[in-house]
């Protein structure tokens, strides 16, 4: 793998563990609010865990393409990336 495919892997996973790490936090909190949010936190958290699935889904084709593919994939990676990254902004507000 070249140096930038390595480097934006190894960013990408470091940023899924972060938002796995996210994602365990807002389940905490789920386990105890109030009925009625606990239903918002689950749809967040669902929404949270399909981001992350898109970017690990991206993630792996990124790893597994040629050389030459791999710079069309990686518009695609970030673009997953951003979305996962503004739902867990939007998260972490929501929830305060």
């Amino acid at each position: 793998m070249s140096e930038k495919r390595d480097a934006l892997v190894q960013k990408v996973k470091a940023r899924i563990d972060e938002w796995n790490a996210e994602i365990d936090r807002l389940q905490a909190r789920a386990e105890q609010a109030e009925a009625d949010a606990r239903i918002e936190y689950h749809d967040e958290i669902l929404k949270l865990k399909n981001y992350r699935d898109e970017a690990r889904k991206k993630l792996d084709k990124l790893q597994h393409a040629g050389e030459g593919a791999w710079e069309d994939l990686k518009a695609g990676v970030e673009m997953a990336f951003d979305a996962m990254n503004q739902a867990v902004h939007s998260a972490r507000q929501r929830f305060k």
